[in-house]
């Protein structure tokens, strides 16, 4: 068997066997994903409460600073 054929051949079971990156799909909105919803809200509590915090620790450094009470 040539070559160009062997590479030929492996080309067309390489094709079968890989997905495309770019596959466009409806977004099923009956079924969310519980998952990254968490994520996303679980993520931006911790980011305002951090925030928040950051913001106390903030307050009584500048209260010290100009003495005030």
């Amino acid at each position: 068997m040539p070559a160009s054929r062997v590479l030929l051949r492996s080309a067309q079971i390489t094709r079968v066997f890989t997905r495309s990156a770019f596959t466009a799909r409806k977004p099923d909105y009956t079924n969310p994903n519980w998952l990254r919803v968490g994520l996303a809200f679980g993520s931006t509590i911790a980011l305002w409460v951090m925030l928040f915090n950051q913001h106390e620790h903030d307050v009584q450094e500048y209260k010290a600073h100009h003495g005030i009470k």
